[in-house]
């Protein structure tokens, strides 16, 4: 009899009308983003617009800003230490973004996929966090000890050379206008490679391991599923690498500053040290503004390129699964 209730109450309660549905209010999430927009018009939108505006003017930094229309800019076309600096930029983007992310890939697949496998998964995390190391380390700090490291006279670098028998090796790492460049690429490439290491091991955290038994069982080495599996799975990292090296090697500053302060003879000077030394030392503001203008829209400009490549990527490979 019990049972019998139940059931004619669930099926009551079945044909039973709905209760009103309470429509959900639109632009909800709106004011979950409000916040952070907020945050990004007064710390980036604002000072930027204020920045472009400082640049049409001929401003010593005190006094009445004098308006000079594209002066600054006319004048940048001409400057060949602005060309030379954008030239040195193209190195740190090899530095700071092509060499790490090759580099990356590589032992990003050798501790998920050997080390791993081999010693264990506690071997693998702590390599990885030896690797990420100098991306905690304050860049000041980094640059500091690689000043002492690539010291001329007592240091470290040097002094190694010098006692396994190559003293002919021996160079003036940061004062030689000849290898200044390189040396920094060097440092810049050490501060930057654990972050693409990091982020390619958790893509690879994703990808289905019956993929690499699969090519296992057929014969495959490790560089053919290198190749053929962790590659192509592991795409929307490696373009999001790119993209976020690419911009951190275009505004590099600290460890130029640090290192050598865009010497000797402006041979690693970059856009931002370049600006920041016209807008601070020479005290021209309008011309500084103008470079840190015209490297805002450079990075702008990259960023969405490489946003639209990867959405067409993505839309690719969708269609090609459909």
């Amino acid at each position: 009899m019990t049972v019998t209730v139940e059931k004619g109450a669930r099926a009551a309660g079945k044909h039973q009308p709905p209760g009103p549905r309470h429509p959900r209010p639109r632009n909800s999430y709106a004011l979950f983003l409000l916040p952070g927009a907020l945050a990004a018009l007064a710390v980036i939108v604002v000072p930027f617009l204020m920045n472009t505006a400082v640049s049409f003017t001929d401003w010593q930094g005190v006094g009445d800003p004098k308006w000079s229309g594209l002066a600054n800019y006319r004048d940048l076309l001409d400057d060949a230490e602005f060309w030379a600096s954008f030239r040195h930029s193209l190195f740190m983007v090899v530095a700071m973004a092509a060499i790490p992310t090759i580099v990356g890939l590589v032992l990003a697949a050798a501790l998920f996929d050997y080390i791993g496998k081999h010693f264990g998964s506690r071997i693998a995390a702590i390599l990885r966090a030896c690797f990420y190391l100098p991306q905690v380390l304050p860049i000041a700090v980094a640059g500091i000890v690689w000043s002492w490291i690539l010291a001329p006279d007592n240091g470290s670098l040097n002094a190694l050379l010098k006692a396994v028998g190559l003293g002919s090796w021996q160079q003036d790492w940061l004062g030689d206008p000849d290898i200044a460049l390189y040396s920094v690429m060097g440092v810049m490439v050490w501060v930057q490679l654990g972050f693409p290491l990091v982020v390619f091991m958790a893509g690879l955290q994703r990808v289905d391991p019956q993929l690499y038994e699969a090519a296992e069982l057929d014969g495959a080495g490790w560089w053919r599923r290198f190749w053929h599996i962790t590659l192509p799975q592991i795409r929307p990292e490696i373009y999001v690498v790119l993209t976020w090296c690419t911009i951190a090697a275009l505004k590099v500053f600290g460890a130029v500053y640090v290192l050598t302060k865009g010497g000797p003879g402006g041979a690693t000077d970059v856009p931002s040290y370049f600006s920041f030394s016209t807008f601070f030392e020479k005290t021209q503001v309008g011309y500084g503004a103008a470079i840190s203008t015209v490297l805002t829209v450079i990075i702008l400009v990259l960023s969405l390129a490489f946003l639209r490549l990867q959405t067409r990527a993505e839309d690719i490979e969708e269609g090609a699964r459909a």
